[in-house]
């Protein structure tokens, strides 16, 4: 796998780095614009929500004021990226609600946060490197951190990945909704890992990975670190993972922000004249209902859906 009609394998990592780079913002974007062009939801409005000042520890509600709708709400914004924080980070409710998964899946999402840390490690030191100074990447130690990010994010979530798949299986009630693209997933990451291990051994002290990033950062071509064959099979992997990411289930962590801030904790008043009521008969009018039923016609609005009742 060294060459490739002629051109070296290595010489195109550089360019299809880029282009990973490029696929996976923008299908970020994509993501966020078709998830913020969905009609409005059925909204829970369950209590407590974050955002209401000085009513969050009790559970209370704007509507408690005489005459709420006369005055202008307020919300914190702040406070609901607080309770997110926790959720994303700390996976709060699964703590709270199923703690023996909670163990195994802290572990693979949290070794995934210490590997974000170690590709924002890497990106820091090259930026250092190639625009201010190497001197200065080592006086803050980023090296150290870099391994430090490293040797944890890649134990931990291995550990994690193969505690999910066993508990995927072994667990009845995970089984039961387990489809097969989980397993894909769950399988695609570990392949990854299991590769980046093999890099590991021939890169301990991530020297071959900093080279890289720099090279990357700097736009040299011309200065590609020598790569063994198998840890060339695992950067084509990753990059592959990475450009999967946005079109696949493991783009929910997009969706945690309209879950949470969009449908758990939406409690604007539809009161008439509102964008609430003007978004409520715009579903009912024009909105095509993509699925049928007993009692249902696809491809025809609710209101048209209504009318035929007899």
């Amino acid at each position: 796998m060294d060459r490739w009609y002629g051109v070296g394998v290595v010489e195109v990592l550089p360019v299809s780095t880029y282009v990973t780079i490029v696929v996976f913002i923008v299908g970020l974007i994509y993501v966020w614009v078709k998830w913020s062009g969905k009609p409005l939801h059925l909204r829970w409005e369950l209590y407590p929500v974050p955002h209401e000042p000085g009513r969050t520890h009790y559970g209370g509600s704007y509507m408690e004021e005489v005459d709420w709708s006369k005055r202008k709400l307020s919300k914190s914004l702040t406070e609901e990226l607080k309770e997110m924080l926790k959720e994303m980070l700390f996976l709060k409710r699964v703590y709270t609600y199923n703690r023996p998964l909670w163990y195994i899946t802290f572990l693979f999402h949290g070794g995934i946060y210490m590997i974000l840390l170690w590709f924002a490690s890497l990106l820091v030191y090259s930026v250092l490197t190639v625009y201010v100074s190497e001197t200065v990447a080592s006086i803050i130690m980023l090296d150290r951190l870099n391994q430090f990010f490293g040797y944890v994010g890649i134990f931990a979530t291995t550990i994690g990945v193969i505690g999910l798949l066993i508990r995927r299986v072994a667990d009845n009630s995970m089984r039961e909704y387990s489809g097969k693209v989980d397993y894909f997933n769950l399988i695609f990451i570990l392949v990854v890992l299991l590769t980046g291990f093999i890099a590991l051994s021939v890169d301990p002290y991530f020297s071959l990975a900093r080279m890289y990033m720099v090279m990357i950062v700097s736009f040299q071509m011309t200065q590609l670190p020598e790569l063994h064959p198998l840890t060339i099979l695992h950067i084509i992997l990753l990059q592959l993972l990475w450009i999967y990411i946005p079109y696949s289930k493991m783009s929910h962590f997009l969706g945690k922000w309209f879950t949470y801030h969009k449908i758990l904790w939406d409690d604007e008043p539809n009161i008439r004249g509102s964008r609430i009521e003007y978004r409520v008969k715009e579903i009912i009018r024009g909105y095509k209902i993509p699925w049928s039923g007993p009692h249902m016609k696809k491809d025809k609005s609710w209101l048209e859906n209504a009318s035929e009742v007899e």
